[in-house]
């Protein structure tokens, strides 16, 4: 097995598969202004779910192919953008007289900055394009073999950059810990994906045998244009 799934032909896993992806990106967006302590270090609500995006888009890259995994990091992008672009909306709408009381918890929970937005979306965006791109490198340097490597290796990478790009443009200058929250972000999400190895190999095998897929990308090339093109 050698190849993609053809233009315009999407199996019911590759929805279900697209659907629990772009949920858990939203959800974890939304969940994240719960802060929580883990001993001495800070954390966000949204490490319970993103990480699952991470395994997701390695499933996605290592049985469909870069292409179809950038088309649904693409459509998780353009999703919640839909969704802070909605629920900002709520939050602009005048509120009853008798829901008034309510209003600034609602703002306080659901709201956020442009910079916090830009930030998110920056960070998503590069770390799962990159996470995906090493995946389907390595899979070709490996000849398709070791996949706890790539799945680590590429979580490595694209954790690494959504964790720095993130906490850099959104807490540079505010006096925040830069280097140990981005560390501390980091360690966790590698740390979820370490753990669901074995999920991994279950999931990833199970689809290669049920939709005689199992994609080489070979003439990939690392550049912006050739990661968005032809999305």
């Amino acid at each position: 097995m050698n190849r993609e799934p053809t233009g315009g032909t999407y199996s019911g896993y590759l929805v279900a598969i697209a659907a629990v992806f772009v949920t858990a990106l939203v959800v974890s967006n939304i969940i994240a202004v719960k802060l929580t302590e883990a001993g001495s270090h800070v954390l966000d609500a949204g490490n319970i779910l993103f990480p699952l995006a991470y395994l997701l888009g390695d499933v996605l890259t290592e049985v469909y192919g870069f292409r179809t995994a950038r088309r649904v990091i693409l459509l998780g992008f353009a999703c919640n953008l839909l969704a802070v672009g909605a629920i900002q909306l709520a939050i602009a709408l005048p509120a009853a007289d008798f829901w008034q009381p309510n209003q600034e918890a609602y703002s306080s929970v659901l709201g956020t900055s442009l910079r916090l937005f830009g930030a998110s979306l920056a960070a998503y965006l590069v770390g799962e394009l990159s996470n995906s791109f090493v995946l389907a490198r390595l899979k070709v340097a490996t000849a398709g073999r070791f996949l706890w490597t790539r799945t680590i290796s590429s979580s490595v990478v694209g954790q690494g950059l959504d964790s720095s790009i993130f906490v850099l443009l959104a807490f540079a200058g505010t006096g925040a810990p830069l280097v140990e929250t981005i560390v501390t972000t980091w360690v966790v999400k590698v740390g979820w994906e370490i753990a669901a190895t074995p999920l991994t190999y279950v999931v990833v095998n199970g689809l290669k045998r049920r939709e005689g897929l199992d994609a080489f990308d070979r003439n990939l090339r690392l550049s912006p244009r050739a990661l968005l093109r032809n999305a």
